[in-house]
């Protein structure tokens, strides 16, 4: 996402880092981590890669970042507004909020009848991905990264080839014969 004010851009990141830490909560990257909370510990969405694989064009939602952030942060304000909370000036009004509020705000929008409710289950969806799945990047290369969430899960890793092969069958039997076209690194022919 190009913005022509980079205080616009860390506005827009640290809003979009925030919502993700919201997603799949994780600790803070230093004392002055402001966007992820700390709500959970180890790494969360943020440090998985939730903002790369957002950006990417490949998603559809890169285009309409700028603007969930702004709604983000329209709703976060009137949420503020309506349960009494006070926002700091210094950072997005998301941001501003606790995880507690953070999480209470984004349950309101994706709970079933909120108007805008498909939209933030989708940026919700990608947020689990890039945590679950490293959707981001090549399996083999997040592996070989350590990424959090596949390493959370306790992914196998793949051969040193790069290459996943099961010697045995996961339920202990063969449960199709080898197509015969079948190439040595396990291609259809």
């Amino acid at each position: 996402m190009e913005t022509a004010d980079p205080a616009a851009d860390d506005a827009a990141t640290a809003t979009l880092e925030a919502f993700a830490d919201t997603i799949v909560p994780g600790e803070r990257r230093g004392p002055d981590d402001r966007a992820v909370a700390g709500a959970a510990p180890g790494p969360g969405a943020v440090a998985a890669g939730a903002l790369e694989l957002l950006r990417t064009p490949a998603t559809g939602v890169t285009g309409g970042l700028d603007g969930y952030v702004e709604a983000l942060n329209r709703h976060a304000e009137a949420y503020a507004r309506e349960h009494g909370r006070a926002l700091d000036d210094g950072v997005p009004p998301f941001v501003a909020l606790d995880h507690a509020d953070r999480a209470a705000l984004v349950r309101a929008l994706t709970t079933p009848g909120h108007p805008e409710k498909d939209l933030w289950v989708l940026l919700a969806l990608f947020c689990n991905m890039a945590f679950d799945t490293a959707a981001h990047m090549p399996t083999a290369d997040a592996m070989k990264a350590g990424h959090p969430g596949l390493t959370a899960m306790g992914f196998s890793p793949p051969d040193e080839d790069g290459l996943w092969r099961f010697p045995s069958f996961s339920y202990r039997r063969e449960l199709a014969p080898l197509h015969p076209g079948t190439t040595s690194t396990g291609s259809p022919a």
